[in-house]
């Protein structure tokens, strides 16, 4: 039997030296699959994301409370400047009351409600609450806010009803008033504007996300994510 010659007389390679190859550059290491955080098991977004019927609700709540507070400045910002332009003093005592009323019994719970659902919408959806700029913009906005209206238009409404009570009958000079009449102004005009600044920045989303590469911007979620 003749040796064999040219082709045929070339070895074949083993079936594992390119297995032996692979495994020499990786060091032995298996590659891994490389799955998005987010799909992976056990991942904390995985594990705090809203079902759909939850995030629904948590979203009509959000609405809800966030209109109703944007309603409540605008009503009190009309009775103040009504308060401020009026010469009848029983139309400023009853401007003033009604402040009153309304700050003692609306400006808690639906700052509170606001706050609360939107930080929960975060933390419960794909759009996290400092992972993207218009997110935490907003968030630290309404935390000033609610905190404002805790504190300081409460306090603002409580001078107001005192002037009011202290003068029941009667005209209510300047003098009376003092840096009230300026201040149940202001104090209303400043969360107002903030509240409409937050909507902007709900609807218009600017800014990207935290941490995206320049000139790729992180990936939007999908509506209502």
């Amino acid at each position: 039997m003749s040796p064999p010659t040219g082709a045929d007389a070339a070895p074949r390679p083993s079936p594992d030296a390119g297995r032996r190859s692979a495994d020499r550059r990786t060091g032995g290491r298996q590659p891994e699959s490389r799955q998005p955080e987010s799909r992976r098991p056990g991942s904390r977004r995985l594990r705090r994301r809203l079902s759909p019927g939850a995030r629904k609700l948590l979203v009509v709540l959000h609405v809800v409370a966030s209109v109703s507070w944007l309603a409540l400045m605008l009503r009190l910002l009309t009775l103040a400047v009504t308060a401020l332009t009026t010469g009848d003093a029983d139309r400023l005592r009853a401007a003033y009351r009604a402040m009153g009323i309304l700050g003692d019994t609306l400006v808690l719970p639906l700052s509170l409600l606001t706050f609360l659902s939107g930080v929960a919408l975060s933390l419960g959806t794909s759009w996290g609450l400092f992972r993207y700029y218009w997110v935490g913009t907003k968030f630290w906005l309404t935390l000033a806010a609610m905190a404002a209206s805790v504190f300081a238009l409460t306090a603002r409404l409580h001078d107001a009803v005192r002037v009011a009570d202290a003068h029941p009958t009667g005209p209510v000079t300047t003098a009376d008033l003092g840096f009230v009449r300026y201040n149940t102004v202001i104090v209303p005009a400043v969360a107002l504007a903030v509240y409409l600044f937050n909507v902007i920045l709900s609807v218009y989303k600017p800014w990207g996300r935290r941490g995206a590469v320049a000139g790729r911007p992180g990936r939007i979620p999908e509506a209502g994510a």
